[in-house]
């Protein structure tokens, strides 16, 4: 889930990720012979099938991330005598220098109803996947998943195979039997899960100088949240636009339609920002007009002492007074709400986001997240919901777009290159075009290219964040004009020579960073820089406590895991037993490191990398207050701190006359107890009340 260099991910394997056995590669997975390491049998030696067979078809979809084409799936169909059908997938593809491959096989009987089903490989650079779906002598199906008892279902008549976003085979067969058995507005994923398809219509487009027909549909219960798909007149599978299991954008076309992916992925998020807003109007709470909340205490943002028995009043979007009871009058007509046994805190703000789906909004309001930094993304998709949402056409949080700009190169990420100086003025304007306050720097920009690109930046008036390249250190790249630092794991790279991390062990790297000392240099050098310069940090420590922890731990520390969706359950796997006391010992200084960065004067603001959506938010409070930080910075960092970094102090941040109405209403006392903060009752986000229990309902989260 996270997206990190070359350098945090050696830390954050050192941290946390566990070896997987190396998956054998697709083609020789699925040639004849070969043994599912999920049932130790040859695939279809099992089912007795003749052995000649007829090849029926071969389709090839091209794999892309971020509209970077980055792999192939090839797929092919073959019968046998008494006319069962084989299909096998070989999917791979590379990402930032990880190889990702699958295979898959499905069985089908003449009726074209699936029998068999297996899938093994890699799903991301951090998941794998090892399953089979078989159907028994009395049509019943047995699921088995390699670490968990075998699932026994029934046979329901609508009913398909697969395991997620890949391979694009499971997906191209599941759209295939819909439209055969007539387009059900639901079928049953087996062995238990319930996907609902619908048409959202039928458009032109021109493929190759000709017009073709295609029809979008939209599945939800595959992945979290909706997944578009493309349909040709046969029924057959075009593209798909969705997200792969680290939450990232994933794209893939049939051959011959690549060219339409961006027209497609374009299509998708305002084809989803509208559904979000119309099934959001069930979440709307609370009357229009000038409405007061009375009653609660107020934690206003400044930093001021709270204040007791409360009164904010609003009209539509602005905030028009907030003060004590005794001394805020209550415009006459205006709808009263007591809320007394709450607090009233400004809207929150997650400053390392990546708004991949339209349900994130959903999830982000929820918590009470109105405003996110958007950290990287496909330009079109994000800037589509941003403007949606901006024009009442959406629901969600404002997004603030940083647009992600990498260089060349095996590990580099999305399609907004900058590789030489020349590309660096026409990549800038852009971004400025589209809105994008800031730039994000990726890991393979180029560090001779750096301070030509602040500078560049500077002058257009948008800052300069990010990844530290590869090849270059931390304190170099602030020399070079960051404005701010993602990810804490990049503080931490000083203490390593050049080249001298990847020739350690796994253990002599993690005790390295866990015996860290912050008074002596290298860190006393990092810290004092970043105080000095007010460099902006977005530590992320929130997704670092997963990955550092055992699942048991994680569960115990982050509630919000145990509300998750079907699909995301059992996401996070964190640390292995035998690597959790080292791991845990590393994560106390981050966690330790950030605390001092605080207390040095260094800005720091709350993002979550996603993570566990929403929910995470919450816990990146409570972590700074483990760090020392007091209740009150910490819902400082979330508030008034990232807008004043971003320039929008003027307009949000704080409950003040004047500013827009974003507001968070929570039972209890957060400043007693961080965390209440999870506690959300009501959220106002730009001057409309929702409720956040249908908002988590529309999310798919438990609320």
């Amino acid at each position: 889930m996270s997206r990190l260099s070359l350098f945090a991910f050696v830390l954050a394997c050192t941290t946390a990720c566990r070896p997987s056995p190396k998956p054998a590669s697709p083609a020789a997975a699925v040639s004849e012979g070969a043994t599912s390491p999920a049932s130790g049998v040859p695939p279809r030696a099992a089912s007795g099938e003749p052995a000649r067979r007829e090849a029926v078809e071969t389709t090839v979809f091209h794999l892309h991330k971020f509209l970077q084409r980055i792999g192939v799936e090839r797929d092919t169909y073959t019968r046998d005598g008494a006319g069962e059908i084989e299909a096998k997938a070989s999917f791979g593809f590379q990402d930032r220098g990880s190889q990702v491959t699958l295979a898959a096989s499905f069985r089908l009987g003449p009726d074209g109803m699936p029998r068999d089903y297996q899938a093994w490989g890699r799903t991301s650079r951090h998941s794998s996947i090892d399953e089979r779906i078989t159907q028994e002598p009395d049509g019943s199906f047995t699921h088995s998943r390699v670490g968990e008892a075998p699932v026994h279902a029934g046979a329901p008549a609508a009913s398909v195979m697969a395991s997620g976003y890949a391979p694009l085979l499971a997906q191209d067969l599941m759209l295939r039997a819909w439209v055969a058995r007539g387009r059900p507005a639901t079928m049953t994923l087996l062995p238990a899960a319930t996907l609902t398809i619908e048409t959202r219509g039928k458009h032109e487009h021109e493929v190759e100088g000709k017009r073709v027909t295609l029809e979008h549909v939209s599945v939800r219960g595959l992945v979290w949240g909706r997944e578009d798909a493309w349909l040709d007149d046969a029924g057959k599978l075009v593209a798909v636009v969705t997200r792969d299991a680290e939450f990232d954008h994933f794209e893939a076309a049939r051959e011959g339609f690549v060219a339409l992916l961006p027209e497609l992925v374009a299509r998708a998020g305002a084809d989803g920002a509208a559904w979000l807003s119309e099934v959001g109007q069930s979440a709307l709470q609370g009357p229009a007009g000038v409405v007061a909340l009375v009653g609660a205490d107020l934690v206003d943002g400044t930093g001021r002492a709270p204040v007791r028995d409360a009164v904010v009043v609003y009209d539509g979007d602005k905030i028009v007074a907030a003060g004590p009871r005794a001394s805020t009058p209550i415009p006459p007509g205006a709808t009263t709400i007591d809320v007394s046994g709450s607090t009233i805190i400004p809207g929150l703000w997650d400053m390392h986001a990546h708004v991949q789906q339209v349900e994130q909004g959903a999830a982000y309001l929820a918590a009470g997240v109105t405003t996110v930094r958007d950290l990287g993304n496909i330009l079109e998709f994000v800037t589509g919901i941003r403007d949606a949402i901006d024009a009442g056409a959406g629901l969600g949080p404002r997004i603030l777009v940083s647009g992600i700009v990498d260089g060349d190169g095996p590990r580099a990420l999305g399609t907004v290159r900058i590789k030489t100086r020349e590309d660096i003025a026409p990549v800038l304007d852009r971004l400025k075009r589209a809105g994008c306050l800031e730039v994000k720097l990726y890991s393979s920009i180029a560090p001779s290219l750096v301070r030509a690109i602040a500078e560049a930046a500077h002058r257009r008036g948008m800052r300069v964040v990010g990844h530290v390249p590869e090849g270059m250190r931390v304190l170099e790249a602030i020399a070079a004009g960051y404005d701010g630092v993602s990810h804490v794991t990049f503080l931490f790279e000083p203490l390593f020579a050049p080249g001298e991390a990847a020739k350690l062990s796994r253990e002599a790297r993690g005790r390295r960073i866990a015996d860290a000392d912050f008074t002596k240099p290298p860190l006393a050098q990092v810290i004092r820089t970043f105080a000095s310069k007010k460099v902006m940090l977005d530590d992320t420590l929130a997704l670092f406590e997963l990955l550092n922890h055992t699942a048991d731990d994680n569960a115990r520390r982050e509630p919000g895991l145990a509300k998750l969706p079907r699909e995301l359950q059992g996401l996070f796997d964190g640390s292995s037993p035998e690597q959790a006391a080292l791991d845990g010992a590393i994560f106390d200084r981050f966690l330790a490191l950030v605390g001092e960065l605080h207390r040095a004067g260094v800005p720091i603001v709350a993002g979550t990398d996603i993570s566990v959506p929403g929910h995470s938010l919450h816990r990146e409070l409570e972590l700074y207050v483990q760090a020392g930080i007091s209740p009150m910075a910490a819902i400082q960092a979330a508030t008034s701190v990232p807008a004043r970094l971003m320039g929008l102090q003027a307009q949000v941040g704080t409950v003040e006359p004047g500013k827009r109405a974003d507001l968070v209403i929570v039972k209890g006392d957060p400043i007693a107890d961080i965390r209440a903060v999870r506690k959300v009752t009501r959220v106002v986000a730009r001057g409309r009340m929702y409720d956040p229990s249908a908002l988590w309902r529309i999310a798919d989260f438990v609320p």
